[in-house]
């Protein structure tokens, strides 16, 4: 693992994560290897079903939920893994849960910043309904209004988001996470930090992909270089080169946006804004009701697209709060919450 600006320096958190399997230390059962494989399989299968079959499915919006729903999909098996570990959180070292709630607080923060830029591009459907509204009208005004609207709407899209703007910082902070905590004389310690790891690097890299998207900057495409005896590193491996591949050729064309279902709306946009340049009894009406039309049909398919990655995004946050949650009440229980772990404020996802 490495981080951008150095792809090719090995990085293996909590030392080298295959040496649990060495004579040293805690030994794995045949329970605990059979546990890993599974996890690891499974993260496997899940990486190659994200593998796009075509380029132009990179960055539109079903390819982008399905990768979220296969993130909460994965956070809620490593769940399932501890309490097959049987694994009280009583049992955790101190510096797992340091890392592990450091972590949740940055997931957390970058769900909040994605979901913001769902929302503000949701608001955008407004004003193009109000010109679809506008151009239904018999009015002598509607195309200098639905012109307003339509300069509205683009001034809209292209305003910066502050929220977005911090996603690199977080990035580096899930990043820096990765350096797990050495596990000494723990067999299922071992399984649960190695599996962690898996789950960190593909959430680390789905983060990496949307931040890029949201932000139309490549800075925060991250290339995370992994050891290829992991099980799961080819399938990693391969949809890493292909997903950040398409998405660098897509922020470097000169695109006004990334997302293809905005730019399909974008391309409409400016078509009709051709078309109500001139007077109204000017304009050949067949060519007008089409190019209304085809607008109205991509907004609609941008809009639905959002709604379910809004979903898939506010599904993220639940899981990755209610686990945090979940942590602390048994800290809480057990009573050996560190000061330090006194959980702040989260903010709750805003639409």
């Amino acid at each position: 693992m490495s981080r951008p600006q150095d792809p090719h320096r090995p990085f293996f958190p909590f030392g080298n994560p295959f040496r649990m399997m060495s004579p040293k230390g805690s030994r794995l059962s045949p329970k605990l290897v059979s546990l890993l494989a599974d996890f690891e399989e499974t993260l496997a299968e899940r990486l190659r079903k994200l593998m796009p079959k075509d380029k132009d499915d990179i960055l539109n919006l079903s390819w982008m939920r399905l990768a979220m729903e296969s993130l909460c999909e994965t956070h809620n098996v490593i769940k399932d893994l501890i309490t097959e570990l049987e694994l009280p959180v009583s049992d955790w070292d101190e510096k797992w849960i340091d890392v592990y709630l450091d972590i949740s607080v940055n997931l957390l923060d970058i769900c909040i910043a994605f979901s913001s830029v769902l929302t503000k591009v949701s608001q955008g459907h407004l004003l193009l309904q109000c010109v679809l509204h506008t151009l239904d009208s018999s009015s002598p005004t509607q195309f200098g209004r639905a012109r307003s609207s339509l300069d509205n709407w683009r001034e809209h899209i292209s305003s910066k988001n502050p929220r977005v703007e911090s996603c690199r910082s977080i990035l580096d902070n899930l990043v820096a996470s990765l350096d797990l905590p050495k596990v000494k004389n723990s067999a299922k310690g071992k399984v649960l930090m190695r599996a962690m790891y898996g789950v960190k690097v593909v959430t680390v890299f789905v983060c990496s992909i949307f931040a890029a998207a949201f932000s139309g900057s490549a800075k925060n495409l991250l290339e995370l270089n992994v050891s290829d005896t992991l099980p799961w590193a080819p399938a990693f491996s391969a949809l890493q080169a292909n997903v950040n591949a398409e998405v660098r050729n897509i922020l470097s064309s000169g695109r006004a946006t990334v997302l293809n279902e905005l730019e399909a709306v974008d391309g409409s946009v400016k078509k009709l804004y051709e078309v109500i340049q001139n007077e109204v009894d000017t304009v050949e009406e067949e060519l007008l009701q089409k190019t209304v039309l085809d607008l109205g049909k991509r907004a609609d398919n941008l809009s639905q697209g959002l709604d379910h990655l809004t979903k898939a995004v506010d599904g993220f946050f639940k899981i990755v709060l209610s686990g945090r949650d979940a942590l602390l009440c048994n800290l809480r229980a057990t009573g050996t919450v560190p000061d330090i772990l006194v959980g702040r404020n989260v903010e709750p996802v805003r639409r």
